[in-house]
């Protein structure tokens, strides 16, 4: 099984929507690559989600040290 990679998942992923909004598919086909799609978009949430875990888990304190935490949005 080959390494996902999310780079080109998304690459792919914006093939499937193109394919999908050309409207030159037939019904069978579209279906076929729709389901490609939701599959590609489940990969790229997941990848995505583990990311952010990783990014919580590096989150620096004041004095330097690292620690876990959330990142908080700046409301302006």
């Amino acid at each position: 099984m080959a390494k996902f990679n999310f780079e080109n998942a998304i690459e792919r992923l914006e093939q499937v929507i193109n394919k999908l909004e050309s409207g030159e598919l037939g019904l069978d086909e579209s279906i076929k690559v729709f389901e490609e799609g939701v599959e590609l978009s489940k990969k790229c949430h997941k990848k995505l989600k583990e990311a952010e875990a990783k990014v919580k888990q590096l989150i620096k304190t004041e004095n330097g040290e690292f620690e876990l935490d959330l990142f908080t949005e700046n409301e302006s």
